[in-house]
């Protein structure tokens, strides 16, 4: 899972610009499942055939996203200093002073102009200097509409966890991953569609159309959730390392009840460490999935992270196993 995940964060692919990590994913995903294609929204979308009769099997979606918050440029000024506007939700107290990275690799540093105080950290106070002499040389490498965003990372801290980024949501396609290696070994009843979606950090946009198209029986999101356990966090009963996370609810879905005590109890069954979640505000593909063509019977299995939308985003790697060993039983059973 470690060298899995260190290939993973390696591209850039902010919302709306996915094709390096969908090209990346595509070569891991291509030979452990039967047929692999991208949808017009560019939604990544595997699957692997069921053994029952045509007739007698359900399609079951598993959808993590691909896509990770980050910057567009939209003006260079005459000092070569380029101006950028946010895509998906950023913390620029977390954002300021790092380096970031652009498509074909040029490197930079995302700075607030000088003198700016903490609590005025927006977005129109920071710039990117790339080194740039002046506007001029600045336009030889970065033109309006290119996209950065922190370099990615993963460092190994004690025992099986880790820090870096963007974990949010390179570990729930590293599950997918993981999920589809254990299914081409030992094939379940049902069809089971993998789908890397787009666009998630800006509105859940892919999984729905993707969704429309399959038109799952069940959709289970996986996905970084947050934490209680970090210090000065607010009350919540999930934390790193207690396993993986069955969510009941978060601000933009209410899970189907049915399904989180089908895991939950697929998980006592076979000893698999795991939690509940309830996220007071934030959502996921699983509302996206839910809400999609006449409905669908959705939940969500997620990683508790520290430090979320950050440049230092931590998990362990054991809760991302857990969801792995979860889905596979549920599915077998």
């Amino acid at each position: 899972m470690l060298n899995l995940m260190k290939t993973l964060v390696a591209p850039r692919a902010i919302s709306g610009r996915e094709k390096a990590i969908s090209d990346k994913l595509l070569t891991i995903v291509a030979p452990i499942t039967d047929k692999c294609w991208n949808d017009p929204m560019g939604n990544l979308i595997a699957v692997t055939y069921g053994t029952a009769p045509e007739g007698e099997k359900k399609k079951i979606m598993l959808c993590a996203h691909m896509d990770e918050i980050g910057f567009l440029v939209t003006y260079i000024e005459e000092s070569g200093f380029i101006r950028v506007n946010p895509i998906g939700g950023i913390n620029w107290v977390a954002a300021a002073f790092a380096e970031v990275t652009f498509a074909g690799g040029l490197k930079g540093i995302l700075v607030p102009e000088a003198g700016t105080a903490p609590a005025d950290l927006k977005p129109e106070k920071f710039y990117i200097d790339i080194g740039a002499k002046d506007k001029k040389e600045a336009e030889r490498k970065v033109q309006i509409g290119d996209f950065c965003a922190l370099s990615g990372s993963v460092t190994r801290l004690l025992g099986r966890r880790v820090a870096g980024r963007p974990m949010d949501d390179r570990i729930g396609c590293a599950v997918l991953i993981k999920i589809a290696e254990k299914l081409k070994a030992e094939p379940v009843a049902d069809d089971v569609y993998f789908v890397f979606s787009v666009q998630e950090e800006v509105g859940l946009r892919g999984a729905k159309t993707a969704a429309f198209g399959i038109t799952p029986d069940i959709g289970i999101a996986y996905d970084v959730t947050g934490t209680g356990d970090a210090a000065g966090a607010k009350p919540m009963a999930c934390s790193v390392g207690g396993g993986a996370a069955i969510k009941l609810k978060d601000s933009s879905v209410i899970c189907d009840y049915e399904l989180t005590q089908e895991f939950a109890a697929v998980a006592k069954e076979n000893g698999i460490k795991h939690q509940f979640e309830i996220l007071a505000a934030g959502g996921t593909d699983t509302a996206a999935m839910q809400m999609s063509g006449a409905g669908v019977r959705a939940a969500a299995l997620s990683i508790p992270t520290r430090y979320i939308h950050s440049g230092v985003e931590m998990l362990d790697l054991n809760d991302a196993e857990a969801c792995v060993e979860l889905t596979v039983a549920w599915l077998k059973k």
